[in-house]
């Protein structure tokens, strides 16, 4: 049964009365940046693999990398003005037009003539993305349920991985076909995560934090009860998270610490959590997973193998592969802890990185005399790269930030803030 609620925001709600449907909506709505994400990196890998998608853009090896790297141009606007707009709007309209101007993005993309129209709809798309990616980061550590809040939030980025094995699925089904909607069609299927979110908005609550910042108690009150208690108003476990939500907010406001991005550089504690905080994003990167994400094709040509259809194939697997790790890392990371499991995986990341750069020069020096077993060897230690990675990075990329930043404001995210 659903329930009208109040959002104090001009899209509307009607809630489901159980907890546990609202928490599967939850993680669906959330998922729309890191789905859309990881299905863009497969989905260019496979494109650069396809003839009709090269030829048609006569691409360089300039264009190719500026096809990819036009994404992140558009995201690195859309993370300037993100955080602003999640306060200001309210966590569901942004993520609602945020959801709007990747589809924009995704449609110019789709029906792109030459590079530059292809590049436009690709800064397009990365900007609506990195906006929904904030804001769904935010509502779902403010909204989901406390009991589940560690292994929801952990989840979160997984989804990059099931986004990221459709692409790979769709671009093996069209890579035979001889004409442009060989990779205009897989394209145009990145659209479906954003839909979702939006037909999925209209039946979740605002995040009870957001409603409490504006001064909606009652409404607030009634948002945590139906996000952590099927509803009911006097559940001891609702009135203590929205106590706590309560007192901290009235804590930041007595001690003068807004939700302004000016409060982080006030002093050497806030600077510090700042810096702990952005870590993840850099040292995530740095690790080298850029280069399996986007150029899968190359590295496996490196490697030796250089069919089209086997380099689709191995798209496929790779992306189970990541999937499955992601969820064991989620595992570890709310039960072993969050630095010991970055810190052995970054680890791992380095020696694989070595092992897969000896391997490589081994075959480039004499790739004709080069044995199955060095071909083979090379994409092995390439899985294992990108399943360390999945174990560590992958859950905590959405999962660390928050609960470092949240901190900067006296309480934390697993315990009914954001």
């Amino acid at each position: 049964m659903l329930q009208r609620t109040f959002t104090g925001t001009w899209l509307p709600a009607w809630v489901p009365e159980s907890t546990v449907a609202l928490a599967f909506l939850l993680m669906f709505c959330s998922t729309v940046q890191s789905a859309t994400g990881g299905y863009d990196g497969s989905m260019l890998n496979g494109l650069n693999i396809l003839p009709s998608y090269t030829d048609y853009f006569e691409l360089t090896p300039a264009t190719t990398g500026l096809n990819t790297a036009s994404v992140f141009i558009g995201s690195t606007f859309g993370n300037l003005a993100a955080g602003i707009l999640t306060d200001r709007l309210g966590r569901r309209p942004a993520i609602f037009w945020a959801s709007v101007v990747t589809l924009i993005g995704i449609i110019i993309q789709t029906a792109a003539q030459n590079i530059a129209m292809f590049v436009v709809g690709r800064i397009i798309l990365g900007l609506g993305n990195a906006v929904s990616g904030v804001s769904s980061g935010v509502y779902l550590s403010e909204a989901f349920p406390n009991r589940w809040r560690a292994w929801g939030v952990g989840l979160l980025n997984d989804f990059y991985y099931i986004g990221a094995l459709i692409a790979a699925g769709i671009t093996l089904g069209t890579g035979q076909w001889q004409s442009t909607w060989a990779w205009r069609l897989p394209s145009l299927i990145q659209g479906i995560f954003s839909l979702l979110c939006i037909v999925i908005l209209p039946f979740v609550p605002e995040s009870p934090r957001w409603l409490l910042h504006e001064g909606h108690f009652e409404d607030a009150r009634k948002s945590v009860a139906q996000l952590n208690s099927d509803g009911n108003l006097v559940d001891p476990v609702s009135i203590a998270i929205y106590k706590e939500i309560l007192d901290a907010l009235e804590w930041e406001k007595k001690e003068g610490r807004t939700m302004s991005p000016k409060e982080i550089f006030k002093t050497p504690t806030a600077r510090k959590r700042l810096l702990i905080g952005m870590s993840a994003g850099p040292f995530s990167c740095i690790a080298g997973n850029i280069i399996a994400s986007y150029y899968l094709s190359a590295e496996l040509t490196t490697a030796g193998i250089s069919d089209s259809t086997d380099q689709l194939k191995a798209n496929v697997v790779l992306n189970v592969w990541c999937l499955a790790c992601a969820l064991t890392g989620t595992h570890l990371v709310a039960n072993w802890g969050r630095k010991p499991t970055a810190l052995t995986s970054q680890t791992l990341l380095i020696i694989c990185l070595f092992i897969i750069g000896g391997l490589s020069k081994m075959y480039a020096d004499n790739p004709d005399g080069a044995s199955k077993s060095l071909v083979y060897g090379d994409v092995a230690v390439m899985f294992l790269f990108q399943g360390f990675y999945s174990i560590a990075w992958t859950p905590l990329l959405y999962l660390y930030p928050p609960e470092i930043f949240s901190a900067l404001f006296g309480h934390s995210s697993l315990n009914g803030g954001s």
